[in-house]
């Protein structure tokens, strides 16, 4: 990986819910950090499946963001398609999704998914 960026592999998280009575439970595929800001969570899903399988998995982990103050990224992919996911922690917790990307289907994705990936990277 490329500085600023570090991976770390099968991260475990825990979320409990608002009601206090369920506890979610996971493991990270691949989480790639900088400075201690959680990036982007890889949540890799078998090609035959659809990346929306894979959005409250990666909601869960970057709710789980040890910054809490600062928004999260993630990207989902399944293989073949690439979708980001942004986490706003403030004021109410909410998140956005980007389009889905094809980098197969057209080149023009990969060279779009490669500049969202260095634009994460070059924030202070």
């Amino acid at each position: 990986m490329i500085p600023p960026f570090r991976v770390r592999a099968e991260e475990s998280i825990q979320l409990t819910c608002s009601d206090g009575e369920e506890v979610l439970r996971g493991r990270i595929d691949a989480l790639v950090v900088r400075d201690d800001l959680w990036v982007i969570v890889v949540a890799s899903k078998k090609t035959m499946l659809s990346l929306w399988t894979a959005l409250p998995q990666a909601l869960v982990y970057l709710m789980t963001n040890p910054q809490a103050a600062q928004p999260s990224y993630g990207l989902i992919t399944n293989g073949d398609e690439m979708l980001f996911v942004k986490v706003l922690p403030e004021p109410t917790l909410t998140y956005n999704l980007s389009r889905v990307f094809s980098p197969y289907v057209a080149a023009s994705d990969l060279e779009q998914v490669v500049g969202i990936l260095q634009g994460l990277g070059d924030r202070p």
